[in-house]
């Protein structure tokens, strides 16, 4: 064989070596692509799809800082992430606006991805994660029927990683796949919260508290931290009922709810028990400072005027009960029950000491504050 044929049969064995090499390359990232969005389509929550988004792509995206921001006008979505997210590790990355008015800055009335260098004015509420500053970032956009739900940041410590002269046929494919899943995450938590919550007042149900309650529980023997459980019950609510009919009766129960919310962190679970019984877990709280929060929404209750249609106003009370978790290492759920039939022992002593109080369950009989 002649020496020039040799040489270029060499080249071009070089060459599909080369281009093998480059097709199996890029099978694989296929691949890992597949089963990144499969991973995606199959989250269930919000909190779930926020975990995989960020360390999926991480993991082969390239992209050392990713987070992913929620509009959230309602502060539903915070809400839901919180109350039904709780067994799951917080997800700093995660991050909501209460309108569109940052994203909308940044895009204007465009859909697609912004890829450039990063400029701290500009994308600093994208990456609030301290000392990591990235070089460069792609921002996409995610939007479902013409409703702008979000933006997918991407940041890379590279200044060429993304630039405005990348491709972005995948970036695009990865903000529609995202923004399917976000939609239908929050469509499909929307539906949990429905059935775990109560219809007439708002708050969490029974079902609902008798699941976190295991957890709360669970939890403060992991970490050895203080946990209360109030009782709370509306003084003489039948007579409210039979007096002025199950309508008042109906706003008394919505309008105490509230007021009992207010008084409360985000972190405490309210719920309605049953009738016009609620109950509330106050976590990280010691005993003293259970009695003081149970005080202060026995009084603001009381001191409310609770309004009725074409008649004088009516006052409210509550009767409350409070019990501590003090069991550390017993079973959970014996522990649980425990701690609920104590508040209960306590309620039925505030309410045959007079009502309108609170009581905290001692092995002695319960000593009014």
């Amino acid at each position: 064989m002649k020496p020039d044929l040799y040489q270029e049969n060499q080249l071009l064995r070089r060459q599909l070596k080369e281009l093998l090499a480059h097709a199996r390359k890029n099978e694989q990232k296929l691949q890992r692509l597949q089963s990144y969005e499969l991973r995606l389509l199959s989250s269930t929550s919000v909190h779930e799809l926020a975990q995989r988004v960020v360390q999926g792509y991480r993991s082969f995206g390239g992209a050392e800082i990713v987070t992913l921001a929620i509009v959230d006008p309602l502060y539903e979505t915070q809400r839901i992430v919180r109350e039904l997210g709780s067994n799951n590790d917080d997800i700093s990355q995660l991050i909501f606006f209460s309108n569109e008015d940052v994203l909308n800055r940044l895009f204007g009335i465009s859909v697609a991805p912004k890829l450039g260098a990063f400029k701290s004015r500009a994308h600093e509420a994208l990456f609030p994660l301290g000392p990591r500053i990235p070089e460069s970032v792609a921002l996409l956009p995610l939007v479902r029927n013409n409703e702008l739900l979000g933006c997918l940041s991407l940041g890379s410590a590279r200044k060429e990683h993304f630039s405005a002269t990348v491709r972005t046929d995948f970036l695009e494919r990865l903000a529609a796949i995202v923004a399917i899943c976000l939609e239908n995450c929050i469509n499909l938590e929307r539906l949990k919260r429905i059935g775990l919550t109560d219809p007439l007042t708002g708050v969490n149900n029974r079902r609902f508290f008798d699941q976190r309650l295991l957890e709360e529980v669970g939890r403060a023997q992991r970490h050895a931290v203080p946990l209360a459980c109030l009782l709370l019950d509306i003084d003489h609510f039948k007579k409210i009922n039979d007096t002025h009919g199950h309508q008042v009766g109906d706003r008394v129960l919505i309008d105490a709810a509230g007021l009992m919310r207010t008084q409360l962190r985000g972190s405490d679970v309210l719920a309605r028990y049953g009738g016009e019984e609620f109950t509330a877990l106050l976590t990280h709280t010691d005993n003293s400072a259970a009695l003081e929060i149970a005080e202060r929404i026995r009084a603001v209750v009381a001191g409310h005027e609770f309004k009725i249609p074409e008649q004088a106003s009516l006052r409210v009370t509550l009767s409350i009960g409070v019990a501590m978790l003090e069991a550390p290492n017993s079973d959970i759920q014996e522990e649980s029950a425990r701690l609920v039939a104590c508040a209960d022992q306590a309620l039925y002593a505030a309410k045959h000491s007079g009502r309108n109080r609170v009581m905290c369950y001692t092995p002695e009989p319960a000593l009014a504050i």
